[in-house]
């Protein structure tokens, strides 16, 4: 746990680097220029970019039609406006019936860059960092809204997004993902599904051919519980994003064509039993594979190493997803 907490530190000092990197990197120069710089900030550190997750949104602040700002944080803003007005939403939406007022949202992307930070399969940097672009979005009232929810984030309307500005990077969260699963694995009784698999990927012929953070990133979350204590959480992420490759098998399909299947999945997908790992983590890969392979293996055909086939022989025994 030291040793873990250390880590946590180690990557709060780094931060101010960070900050100050994504102020100065246009959006316009694309990732590759990021990393450069960062490369530049942080010369002990050789991050690389591997996935970008967008199609997201959170809420921003407030403009009037001339795009002068009000506030920085609308449900703030909300919250305060109608606390004044007695809790009465049409109270306040007659209160600024004269003013045209806009919400904003910040729109953008997640980009995850990596950075190895030790032998295991676990131990590396995840350095998240947004690209955001400020949106005027809905007019506040226009809809009538019956609740707060309704005038904060409305899911209809015929308002067109009107760009504030242009995109920006912003730094989100860097940590050690080891430490991380660490702090969580102390909490729980016996390892989760994220401890697993990076359990047989370090035993897999995965391990022995890739690095996991050159395929996979960890989305981690955390809050207190009720005794204000920290629940830890976490979730692989193929660095394939949406789109890993097809897996053609029919069911029932063993022996040689199921090997040629496998053997196709894995080359399209960069790494050796990558059909194993994808079966844990979506719906890409059915689990009729995994039982194929090990009555293939018990027939006489085994077309993957021992190693793989301990592994999977494993999860039969216990069946897990991350």
């Amino acid at each position: 746990m030291k040793e873990a907490l250390a880590w946590l530190e180690h990557c709060k000092s780094l931060a101010p680097a960070i900050v100050e990197t994504c102020l100065k990197v246009p959006v316009s120069s694309g990732p590759g220029a990021l990393v450069k710089a960062l490369t530049q900030a942080l010369p002990e550190w050789k991050f690389r970019h591997v996935m970008s997750r967008g199609g997201w949104y959170r809420l921003g602040g407030i403009v009037d039609d001339r795009a002068q700002r009000l506030s920085d944080n609308l449900g703030d803003w909300a919250e305060k406006a109608l606390a004044q007005s007695g809790g009465d939403l049409a109270g306040l939406m007659d209160e600024f019936a004269d003013q045209r007022l806009y919400a904003t949202r910040l729109v953008g992307q997640t980009h995850y860059l990596v950075a190895t930070a030790g032998t295991g399969s676990a131990d590396f940097l995840q350095l998240e960092i947004e690209d955001l672009q400020e949106m005027r979005a809905h007019q506040l009232f226009a809809n009538h809204p019956d609740t707060l929810d309704e005038l904060l984030d409305p899911r209809t309307g015929a308002d067109k997004p009107l760009a504030l500005g242009l995109p920006f990077y912003a730094f989100r969260r860097l940590q050690h993902v080891g430490a991380h699963l660490r702090r969580m694995l102390a909490q729980r009784v016996e390892p989760a599904p994220i401890h697993r698999m990076l359990d047989d990927w370090s035993r897999s012929s995965a391990g022995n051919t890739s690095a996991y953070c050159n395929h996979w990133v960890i989305a981690t979350r955390e809050h207190l519980d009720r005794y204000q204590q920290a629940v830890f959480y976490a979730q692989a992420i193929a660095t394939q994003g949406g789109n890993p490759p097809d897996f053609d098998a029919d069911l029932g399909v063993h022996g040689l064509q199921l090997n040629e299947d496998i053997a196709h999945f894995d080359h399209q997908a960069g790494y050796p039993m990558a059909w194993y790992f994808l079966m844990l983590a979506g719906k890409n890969v059915p689990h009729w594979v995994a039982a194929t392979v090990i009555e293939d293996s018990l027939a006489g055909f085994a077309y993957l190493p021992q190693r793989d086939i301990d592994v999977v022989r494993k999860w039969l025994h216990r069946p897990y997803t991350v």
